[in-house]
């Protein structure tokens, strides 16, 4: 099975980018989707950030306020760091199971879709990592639009993750997102071609 890595930062077009992949065939595995799975299926760690969070940002039903940790988070650096050491033990863990599971089924692709994969290192485990990219003003006024945020408020979230430009040294093919969604499509095209990817009646073989 060949394992793809794909990433990108706020803003790039990942997701756009992850579901032309899903509707071309492929078998994604989201780590977004994971992150918040593994709250259910290890209730271990919710208590473990109420242990070290307290429980402001908790209902009264016990739930996590997601919205109002991730923005605290987003603008605490070291605070970030902690929730992280916390979580992702058990991403990690999920993501390997899932992977494996994937492999059993007898799949010839799967991609990891995850914005975090260069920084926690999973592209090492990956046979090839693709990045979405664009020039940090699209990405600016990309968020802007879509989260109604203000650009100061765009860039703290921007500068809280790795650089687009740093994850290029790490990605082994880029897609350049920066224009509309034909020219995406063509970049992604051109891309998977050059990996060796062939397409039998517009899927994946």
């Amino acid at each position: 099975m060949l394992k793809i890595g794909l990433t990108g930062g706020i803003g790039s077009g990942k997701s756009t980018v992850s579901k032309l992949l899903c509707d071309m065939g492929f078998y994604i595995l989201d780590a977004d989707i994971i992150a918040r799975e593994v709250l259910k299926i290890y209730p271990e760690i919710l208590q473990d950030v109420k242990n070290e969070f307290g429980n402001v940002f908790f209902d009264e039903d016990g739930k996590l306020k997601r919205k109002e940790f991730g923005n605290y988070i987003f603008q605490n650096k070291e605070e970030r760091k902690k929730y992280e050491q916390i979580i992702m033990p058990f991403i990690r863990k999920e993501t390997f199971i899932r992977l494996e599971k994937c492999e059993q089924d007898g799949k010839k692709f799967c991609i990891l879709d995850a914005p975090t994969l260069i920084e926690n290192n999973f592209h090492t485990y990956m046979d090839i990592n693709l990045l979405v990219w664009v020039d940090l003003k699209t990405q600016i006024e990309r968020v802007k639009k879509r989260d109604e945020l203000s650009e100061s408020q765009v860039l703290i979230r921007i500068n809280s993750q790795m650089a687009l430009e740093e994850k290029r040294r790490f990605a082994d093919y880029i897609i350049d997102n920066s224009g509309d969604i034909t020219q995406t499509k063509e970049n992604l095209y051109i891309v998977l071609s050059k990996i060796g990817i062939k397409f039998k009646g517009g899927g994946v073989p």
